[in-house]
């Protein structure tokens, strides 16, 4: 269900097609983006075994679990006036030990998933390059 609303943003962002960031009349919710990547979703798990899918899911959250620790540490050091509503304590401990313990669990995984999760995040990156990189709103402003 987090997928749509990462789709949503990312359209906002000019990453994705306009598309996923269509909301609904009524409901102010993201439809189409969830309706894709539901029939995208059931498609797999149809043609997937849910063992190898949850894995590979899993891993894919921890990287981008890993990916946040990290920048947090990143924009303290690049960007330390920078406003922060949310505060996390000790967070040169707590950052690090976050990235450690994300990659320990992904480093347990069978080969397999990495193949997937390194064909799939090379999937993403052709898409970034091939429409996002292009239509960027960030990039539009520099």
């Amino acid at each position: 269900m987090g997928q749509p609303r990462i789709f949503y943003s990312m359209s906002r962002d000019g990453l994705m097609p306009k598309l996923f960031g269509e909301v609904h009349a009524k409901f102010q919710t993201p439809h189409k983006g969830t309706v894709i990547v539901a029939a995208i979703a059931a498609l797999m798990a149809a043609l997937l075994p849910i063992q190898l899918l949850g894995d590979v899911v899993s891993m894919g959250t921890l990287v981008a679990f890993a990916t946040v620790c990290l920048g947090v540490l990143v924009l303290r050091r690049t960007q330390p006036n920078l406003h922060r509503p949310f505060r996390a304590p000790m967070i040169y401990l707590v950052s690090p030990l976050g990235v450690i313990a994300c990659l320990a669990l992904i480093a347990i995984m069978p080969i397999l998933n990495w193949t997937i999760l390194l064909i799939w995040t090379l999937v993403g990156f052709s898409f970034y390059f091939a429409y996002g990189y292009r239509h960027s709103r960030l990039r539009q402003r520099s």
